[in-house]
Parts: C-alpha cells; sequence; structure tokens
C-alpha cells in the first residue's frame, strides 16, 4: 500500500480527468495491483472531492477495462494481460489505417492545409522536448484522420477504441524519444495523404499504432512490479 505517498499527492479542485488520469497510471505502473479494492470514500478524500466524480471517475476506469465493476461488490482493479492489450492494439492499427486510408481519398484541400499545418508545427513541440504538448497535438493529429475519413461510423469506431487504449497511448510518451519518433512516423503517414496514396497511407498508419503498442508494453514490462 502506499497511502501516504497518495495523499501527499493530492490536491484541491482535482477534476474528473486529472483523477481518471492518475489512477489510470497507477493501475498501469502496477501501484494499485490487479484484484485491490477502490474505495471511493478512500479517493474522495485522497482528492479532497465528493464521492460524485470518483463514482464517474470508476465508470470511465471501467469502460477502459482497467477496473470491474460488480454489484454490491465495489470496483475491483483489473487483470490486463499483455494478449488482451495486444489485440486492442491490433483492432486500433485496422482501423486507423482505414480511417487513414480513406483520408487519402476524401479528405478536403483545407483538411489537408491543417493537417500539414498541424504537423509542422509539432516539430517545436519535439525540439523543446514539450511532451505534454506534444501529446495535445497527437489526439489532434489522429482526430485529423478519423476527420478526414468522412466516415461516421467508422469515426465512432475509431475514439471508442482509442478511449479504450488512451492510458497505455499516454505511457508511450515516457519512454526516451519517443515523441521525436512518432513525429517521423506521422511524418510519412502525412506526406502519404497529401500524395493521395491510400495504400502508403494505410501502411504508414499501421505501422505507427504498432510501434504506439511496443513502445506501450516495453512501459509496461519494465514499470509493472
Amino acid at each position: 500500500m502506499k497511502t501516504d505517498a497518495m495523499l501527499s499527492r493530492a490536491r484541491e479542485g482535482t477534476t474528473v480527468d486529472e483523477m481518471l488520469e492518475q489512477l489510470a497510471d497507477e493501475i498501469i505502473r502496477g501501484e494499485l495491483a490487479p484484484g485491490t479494492k477502490l474505495d471511493a470514500r478512500v479517493i474522495a478524500e485522497r482528492f479532497n472531492v465528493s464521492r460524485t466524480p470518483v463514482r464517474e471517475m470508476f465508470a470511465h476506469l471501467a469502460a477502459m477495462g482497467l477496473v470491474i465493476r460488480r454489484p454490491n461488490r465495489g470496483v475491483t482493479v483489473a487483470e490486463i494481460s499483455n494478449e488482451t492489450l495486444m489485440a486492442m492494439y491490433e483492432a486500433m492499427a485496422e482501423l486507423e489505417a482505414a480511417c487513414a486510408r480513406l483520408s487519402a481519398l476524401r479528405m478536403t484541400l483545407r483538411e489537408r492545409q491543417h493537417l500539414q499545418q498541424l504537423h509542422d508545427a509539432a516539430q517545436r513541440h519535439v525540439r523543446d522536448d514539450n511532451t505534454a504538448e506534444y501529446e495535445a497535438y497527437n489526439l489532434a493529429f489522429h482526430g485529423c484522420l478519423y476527420d478526414g475519413a468522412h466516415s461516421d461510423y467508422l469515426r465512432e469506431l475509431a475514439l471508442a477504441t482509442r478511449s479504450r487504449l488512451q492510458p497505455f497511448r499516454h505511457a508511450q510518451f515516457r519512454l526516451p524519444q519517443r515523441p521525436s519518433h512518432s513525429w517521423e512516423e506521422h511524418d510519412a503517414i502525412v506526406s502519404a495523404i497529401l500524395a493521395g496514396d491510400a495504400e502508403a497511407a494505410a501502411r504508414a498508419t499501421r505501422d505507427h499504432v504498432l510501434q504506439v503498442s511496443h513502445g506501450s508494453r516495453h512501459y509496461l514490462d519494465t514499470h509493472r512490479s
């Protein structure tokens, strides 16, 4: 148990998203081991919030597959196998590859220009070693692919899968040089989309997401106790 250390990180005004990021990270790193029961009262005291946002956070953690909620049995940390994680990443790779393929065919001129500008501007975050800003750009970049496909159903599937994997995708950026490598992988995707090469865009995107999966798994293997 790391109760004292956890309580020391509490602060007033913590949002649901901030609590979610903190708890998800602790689960992924193994600080909160599988089978650990999460007490809403304890967590509310830790973050100096009411139990209402804690219950909302539990719902998000359950949707991500990080906890299990059972009637009258509370909330417990789930077991996340490498096989399950890799299966989710394989699905994400195919969904995003499909988005990139359609983006190369369907993106408007304005959307292509926006993608290029967004990507070029992100070089600053890599140069400044600003991981937080790069991660925000990364979400926006992949959002451009979902929107550029002009397929509402595909976009919905991609967003749902990304939400499930978000804590793991977040973990990759703690690896040295990952933002730089990510930007280079994005560069191949952008070049293919701007050239209208649908198959190259799909291939580059699939390779990129699989690289993300390797980075996430490496981080987990290194930090799980």
